[in-house]
């Protein structure tokens, strides 16, 4: 989308290639924005939001690397360009950590620096189009597992391409979501945003969330209990309306219980997800659970049922649960609770922790149903093509 206008920001050591880059990209479309900047990463004004960072540095240290990651996380929408000499695989995969997007050689051959542009305005029009999928895991009951499904499946869809994913625990009184994707203690929570909704944006959104992975950060619950009553559902609309513009997928973590705010997210939902076991209680709660969304008047193509802990030879089967429910089950996730328990304790998602396991297997199928053709993007995705290239 050659006519597609994009904000970029130019940050250089040396003023002749800061200017020689500016003038490239104005031949190529005179409509966008150039900001430049003499200096490194951190001269770049607070209030600067650009849609594209050139970083043109023959020699990218550690800090570098550090300072991009740091801006990304305040700013997620801001895709990062490195020129530099350095193209080796393990750089190559600081920089994806870090969250850069493509790494050119310098000084960038024209060719390649209008290729990079290209892909970013090919990037920047489809969410200009794009509604970000709303996911909502409840429990049917107590115990089911939906917490680890909805945390690991969020971190399965952000690690297959290049996806935004964000996961909001709306758990308000006991919800422990980021526990299980990290070990490091969230900076703020859904209510500490309640509480300042006047400031809600991007940036700030952003900046809320526990980073699990570039591309996939997690807004906790509230530490304190008694902060649930700080949040309001007029809120969550907010959160929810401003997520879906920013973000490929929004995974909801609702927990069990059936309240105004739990009810004003699955309002929201494009996809409800309730998790259940192969045990009569399961079956039970979930169809009480499913005769609430009637009463809801949800659409039941909205409802997808899960089946998790699946033991092939159980006494029930999968068929019993569809004559059951009168309903297809939309995913089984196997048992296997060596990876499982692993997880949970160490907040390290399945995926990583055990890439073997067939729970893992199971929600990378799952994130492929919802990606559509995702995985064939993210095997040529920016770390393929950089690889291919070292």
């Amino acid at each position: 989308m050659k006519g597609h206008h994009v904000k970029v920001a130019i940050v250089s050591l040396d003023a002749k290639s800061l200017d020689a880059l500016a003038a490239l990209l104005r031949a190529r479309n005179p409509t966008h924005q150039i900001e430049k900047i003499l200096g490194r990463l951190d001269r770049l004004p607070p209030a600067s939001t650009p849609d594209v960072l050139i970083l043109d540095q023959p020699s990218i240290e550690r800090g570098d690397l550090d300072a991009v990651e740091r801006l990304g996380n305040v700013q997620p929408r801001i895709a990062f360009i490195l020129l530099c000499r350095q193209h080796t695989p393990d750089f190559l995969l600081q920089a994806m950590r870090a969250g850069v997007r493509e790494v050119l050689d310098y000084p960038a051959p024209p060719g390649c620096l209008y290729q990079a542009i290209e892909r970013v305005e090919e990037k920047l029009q489809r969410r200009s189009d794009a509604n970000g999928k709303l996911l909502a895991f409840i429990s049917c009951k107590g115990g089911s597992g939906a917490t680890f499904l909805a945390t690991n499946l969020a971190y399965a869809l952000a690690a297959q391409g290049d996806s935004r994913v964000a996961l909001i625990d709306v758990n308000l009184q006991f919800g422990d979501a980021s526990l299980f994707v990290s070990d490091q203690k969230p900076l703020a929570t859904l209510a500490d945003v309640a509480q300042q909704i006047h400031r809600l944006d991007p940036s700030f959104l952003a900046s809320s969330m526990l980073n699990v992975l570039p591309n996939y950060g997690v807004l906790a619950a509230p530490e304190d209990p008694t902060q649930a009553n700080d949040v309001k559902p007029e809120h969550v609309d907010a959160i929810l309306q401003l997520a879906r513009r920013h973000y490929d997928f929004i995974v909801l973590d609702i927990g069990r219980s059936l309240d105004a705010i739990s009810i004003r997210a699955l309002d929201q939902a494009d996809m409800i997800f309730p998790v259940l076991q192969t045990t009569l209680p399961y079956i039970r709660d979930g169809k009480r659970l499913l005769d609430v969304f009637r009463s809801l008047e949800y659409p039941m193509e909205k409802v997808h049922l899960v089946l998790n802990r699946h033991d092939k030879g159980g006494e029930i089967s999968v068929l019993d649960l569809v004559n059951a429910y009168a309903s297809d089950i939309y995913m089984t996730v196997p048992n296997h609770y060596e990876a499982a328990a692993a997880s949970v304790n160490q907040g390290i998602p399945v995926l990583q922790l055990a890439p073997a396991s067939p729970i893992t297997r199971a929600l990378q199928e799952f994130a492929r149903r919802l990606g559509g053709a995702a995985p064939i993007a993210a095997q040529d995705g920016w770390l393929g093509r950089l690889l291919r290239r070292a």
